[in-house]
């Protein structure tokens, strides 16, 4: 249903400040919902600030801001919120970087009238390989989801080497962005009363990195209590390019672009702390002949070296902590698409295509006793998948090969290992809807063949900022989906 223009929106009265990585704000009798404005049945309460990223020397000198969330400053008066399409900074190409680093705000959709008692609250975690995306309605829109009675946030995270720079030391420990995360979370807890939520039915979902930042959540003891119940789609913390397995190495590949070799984590923060994000993003770390496009995802999330008077997020792989049944237990719906892969093979360009061989493109997590065995497996792979056929005139097959070992088999597993240990309800799910909605795999022209891309299921659950009159065809299984979605949160199943 289209928005109307507001009038008035939403504002908050002074407050105090209790930092993400910019501005996180407390807020408490002092907020007002009262110029809050409604969309399609919604009060939406938008650019809520959640944190502040980093200092500000001056307009157009932000500089690196490394460290976990922290105290911010209180304001007197009003502050206007308003913006719902605030993001982080990041790279759309080598000359189009743009977002903000004071970034940290929430979006805050609510039913227009009250029930009489809290809502359930479901917080989305939107995805992007942890380098690009954002909160904002314009992929993920509240309609849908505000129908079946709950409430929605939406929040922003610092992203790539902004987000997660590894250095092993206090001035830069990693996994900023996830402690980003963690604030916005906890500003939830402390705040949703005000909205109509109910503190203690919070359901966290997300896609991609965003699935991949639920398990992460899940296993790390920073997260426990802030949340009830998840919902992952189509990413786990175990996918090989989810955890940076090297990351002062990663962070030496990055300098060596700039022109500095040096591996020394020192050394490293402070040149990186005095580079403009534009210089910092538009700098890649060019991926390996052979590979694939998601092995450039490189700046995510990491494990914590333990540093004294310093919050840690994970000191240990999500791997070995679900094996230690060191995990926060709750109910859990997992799955994944039917063919995740087509959205990563539209992101290849004709060089990458022909120079792909599976033997270069091995995730990065697997480890081998010799190259010999290392070369049997990769023939082997080459056989299951490809057969003789080329990977330039099959890129269905190329596909289920990125599908499967960056989406599928990271999800199964995860699913095999949290059934061993977690007493809680989980439900596992395969998306193989092809239908109208199946925007990703149509946009990137693979809509001859079957399936659901990764990202497809989303469209499903969000409606976008375009008016698309074809999802007039898909309002059965829209009804479904966010049916499904909602009635988890409401009752855990």
């Amino acid at each position: 249903m289209a928005v109307e223009t507001p009038t008035h929106h939403s504002h908050w009265q002074s407050g105090t400040a209790v930092h993400l990585t910019t501005f996180i704000m407390k807020v408490g009798e002092t907020c007002s919902k009262n110029d809050a404005y409604e969309v399609g049945g919604a009060v939406v309460s938008v650019g809520s600030p959640a944190g502040e990223a980093a200092q500000r020397p001056g307009a157009g000198q932000q500089r690196l801001a490394a460290r976990s969330p922290r105290p911010a400053l209180s304001w007197t008066g009003t502050l206007d919120a308003f913006d719902e399409h605030i993001r982080c900074v990041q790279r759309f190409t080598k000359s189009w970087i743009t977002g903000y680093e004071n970034c940290l705000t929430l979006n805050i959709y609510t039913p227009a009238h009250s029930s009489g008692k809290p809502y359930p609250v479901m917080v989305y975690i939107h995805g992007g390989g942890f380098r690009d995306g954002s909160g904002s309605p314009f992929l993920y829109g509240p309609e849908y989801l505000m129908k079946h009675g709950i409430i929605l946030v939406t929040f922003n995270y610092r992203l790539e080497v902004m987000g997660f720079l590894c250095l092993g030391i206090k001035e830069a420990s990693g996994n900023m962005g996830l402690k980003d995360q963690v604030a916005a979370l906890r500003w939830i807890m402390r705040n949703i009363k005000v909205f109509g939520g109910d503190p203690d039915n919070i359901t966290l979902f997300g896609e991609s990195a965003g699935s991949a930042s639920v398990l992460y959540h899940i296993v790390s003891p920073l997260s426990k209590g802030l949340f009830h119940k998840a919902i992952l789609q189509s990413g786990s913390a175990i996918s090989p390019w989810s955890t940076q397995f090297e990351p002062l190495k990663t962070a030496s590949l990055l300098a060596r672009e700039m022109g500095h070799v040096t591996n020394d984590p020192q050394q490293l923060y402070q040149l990186f702390k005095n580079k403009t994000p534009m210089e910092l993003l538009s700098t890649r770390v060019p991926r390996a002949i052979g590979d694939i496009t998601l092995s450039e995802n490189i700046f995510v999330p990491c494990i914590e070296n333990v540093i004294d008077n310093n919050e840690q997020f994970i000191t240990n792989s999500p791997y070995n902590l679900i094996l230690l049944n060191q995990f926060n237990k709750v109910p859990l719906i997992i799955g994944y698409n039917d063919a995740e892969g087509y959205m990563f093979v539209a992101k290849e360009n004709e060089t990458t295509i022909t120079d792909f061989n599976v033997l270069s493109s091995l995730p990065r997590d697997l480890s081998f006793p010799s190259e010999i065995i290392k070369i049997k497996t990769a023939k082997e792979l080459q056989d299951l998948y490809f057969d003789e056929s080329s990977p330039k005139t099959s890129p269905d097959k190329l596909a289920k090969y990125q599908g499967d070992s960056c989406i599928v088999f990271p999800v199964v597993k995860t699913i095999d290992m949290l059934l061993k240990y977690s007493e809680e309800p989980i439900y596992s799910y395969k998306f193989s809807r092809d239908g109208w909605m199946n925007l990703v795999k149509i946009l990137f022209g693979f809509g001859r063949f079957p399936g659901a891309s990764h990202a497809d299921e989303l469209f499903y659950i969000f409606k976008t900022g375009l008016e698309l009159p074809i999802a007039l065809l898909e309002t059965d299984v829209i009804s479904k989906m966010t049916t499904m979605w909602t009635n988890f949160a409401k009752y855990k199943n």
